[in-house]
């Protein structure tokens, strides 16, 4: 049901999407940086949507979702949207957002030193 309500709400999203260049406002740079861990991407049009949806909204500079990772990077503008509203935007298209993902540590820096 979830998804079939995402799949509604990209169908109207993305009508404008055919809007001439021009028309469209530039950006500012993002102020802010978040990437979390996404739950629910069943397919790669999950994490495009999610993108699509998040540049739609006042603040957000920038968006990159990846659907094998499950891993949502936003750029935004913290004093025109928080990372709350953000979070409650996700989750109302049937997302789970886990806390900010936290890259692995790679293994050459867990090892001890031998000399």
């Amino acid at each position: 049901m979830l998804r079939r309500k995402f799949f509604q709400v990209m169908t109207i999203a993305t009508t404008g999407a055919l809007t001439p260049l021009e028309a469209i406002p530039a950006t500012a740079a993002p102020k802010k940086i978040i990437t979390y861990h996404v739950r629910g991407f069943s397919c790669v049009t999950c994490a495009t949507g999610l993108d699509t949806l998040l540049a739609k909204q006042k603040g957000i500079a920038s968006s990159s979702s990846t659907y094998p990772e499950a891993i949502a990077t936003i750029g935004f503008d913290p004093g025109q949207i928080s990372e709350a509203q953000i979070k409650d935007f996700i989750s109302s298209l049937g997302f789970t957002v886990d806390d900010q993902h936290k890259p692995a540590q790679s293994p050459t820096t867990n090892k001890a030193k031998t000399s």
